[in-house]
């Protein structure tokens, strides 16, 4: 029983050392797994960024109305070109004209007021004629004054007289009559009050040459006056001139021209009719400066510099691809949400055409602004890298570089080092050397040290970038 067991354990044991040289002869003898390979080779390489980007002008010139009024009818359309000077706009010039018409007439009023302000012949007549009023015055003053120190005298007389009557009268000798009294008491009486209407007269004269003595004062007073309202009309006058040359602007600015050589990008306003100051009538803008604005990734941006080559494709560019440089890249970044609905941190860069490619663009494809493009801008370059297509790396143990490189008659798995990266080819710092075979699309089932059977597929050409010439897609 025991020697049974050993028999059969004896029979599996030589079955399956068979089995393991059949396996071992056949894989000697297979021809092995059929793969294309190239060869590593010396060549241009280039890497650099892709990204979408759109056209756009630097600067555009908005024709707005300077000032609230009536706009005529704009004929202009989009795409219309339009030159320096050339008048693409105005205000209806019937309601400017009345405007300067009226400013005008007010600035003639009010010169006419200062000519009339400061003509005082009249009150200088007037004052010589009070001064003359003040010198007859005080003439009639003084007459009355010596009346009534006359009238005074002939009082004090008649006083005495009438006394000395008045005691020959009622004397022992009755000398003078009761007549004689009489006609003294009489006399006394008149020229009392006489002496009282000579003391109201001069009374009077005194407060009339008070009166007068002012009239030339009050005359010198009004040619100050007068002298003070041609004052406030020539401030006047110079607020008037400046309402004409407010006008007279309006005037000149009603006549809207177009401020470059350009095309009309916009026509916001077609029919006449009343507009608010600042209300938008025309966009113009030149063509020729258009560029190119590219929202990289912040990750990208910081390996491009200005001056960078830049090669410009899509549907709307064409074949062949545009040239142009980097103009412009942004100083701060800015949050945008991708189409997957990732947020990502990009950058503003600003692309120039070659002014030779943008013609040509202009004349033959009638490229616009807000067009959508792809712009690669080239980072770094070298002319006589190790290069194997990129198709033929992947990730092994620790996050090296791999790639199956083909040594007598069998797949091996390299660690390579790599340079430069783009697309299509990837340069090798370390790990191969010029002319050996590469799998370039290994497959999943290859293994390490499987025999394979290499077709080596020659390139026409010495890699570089990836051509751009059909663009991806629609070119979003």
């Amino acid at each position: 029983m025991q020697s049974m067991k050993w028999n059969i354990r004896l029979v599996i044991a030589a079955v399956g050392v068979a089995a393991v040289l059949i396996w071992l002869v056949a894989g000697w003898f297979s021809p092995g797994t059929a793969v294309d390979a190239v060869r590593a080779r010396t060549g241009r390489i280039a890497e650099f960024v892709d990204e979408r980007a759109i056209t756009r002008l630097p600067e555009t010139f908005v024709i707005a109305t300077p000032s609230a009024g009536r706009i005529e009818a704009i004929a202009l359309e989009e795409g219309t070109p339009v030159s320096a000077g050339q008048v693409v706009a105005r205000f209806v010039p019937i309601d400017l004209s009345l405007a300067v018409r009226e400013a005008e007439a007010a600035i003639n009023r009010l010169k006419a007021a200062i000519h009339e302000s400061g003509d005082t012949s009249v009150e200088e007549t007037a004052r010589k004629q009070a001064l003359q009023y003040v010198i007859s015055t005080k003439a009639a003053v003084d007459a009355s004054e010596a009346r009534l120190e006359a009238g005074k005298e002939r009082h004090k007389y008649s006083e005495k007289d009438l006394d000395r009557v008045r005691k020959l009268v009622l004397g022992p000798s009755r000398a003078r009559s009761e007549d004689d009294l009489d006609r003294a008491l009489l006399d006394e009486v008149q020229s009392r009050v006489n002496y009282k209407q000579d003391g109201f007269i001069h009374a009077a004269m005194l407060s009339l040459q008070a009166a007068t003595d002012l009239l030339p004062v009050m005359v010198g007073q009004y040619i100050a006056r007068k002298g003070l309202s041609k004052a406030v009309l020539e401030k006047q006058l110079v607020e008037a001139e400046v309402r004409l040359e407010q006008v007279q602007l309006s005037q000149e600015r009603g006549t809207m021209r177009s401020p470059v050589h350009g095309v009309v990008l916009h026509r916001y306003v077609r029919d006449e009719g009343f507009l608010p100051p600042g209300t938008r009538l025309l966009e113009i803008g030149q063509m020729e400066r258009m560029e190119v604005e590219a929202d990289l990734l912040t990750v990208d941006v910081v390996g491009v510099q200005r001056n960078d080559p830049v090669e410009i494709y899509g549907p709307a560019i064409g074949v062949p691809p545009a040239r142009g440089t980097v103009e412009r890249i942004y100083p701060s970044g800015f949050g945008k949400i991708s189409s997957l609905g990732v947020e990502q941190q990009r950058v503003k860069t600003i692309v120039r055409f070659e002014p030779d490619d943008l013609k040509r663009l202009l004349a033959e494809r009638n490229l616009g602004v807000g067009y959508r493009v792809r712009v690669r801008i080239e980072t770094a370059r070298k002319a006589d890298a190790l290069v194997v297509p990129r198709s033929a790396l992947f990730r092994g143990p620790g996050g090296r570089w791999q790639l199956y490189a083909v040594r007598n008659g069998r797949a091996h798995v390299q660690d390579v080092t790599l340079g430069l990266v783009n697309d299509e080819y990837a340069e090798i710092t370390s790990g191969l050397a010029q002319g050996d075979l590469v799998i370039p699309s290994p497959e999943s089932s290859l293994a390490h040290g499987r025999r394979v059977t290499a077709t080596i597929r020659e390139e026409s050409a010495a890699p570089t970038t990836q051509s751009p010439a059909t663009g991806r897609g629609n070119g979003e």
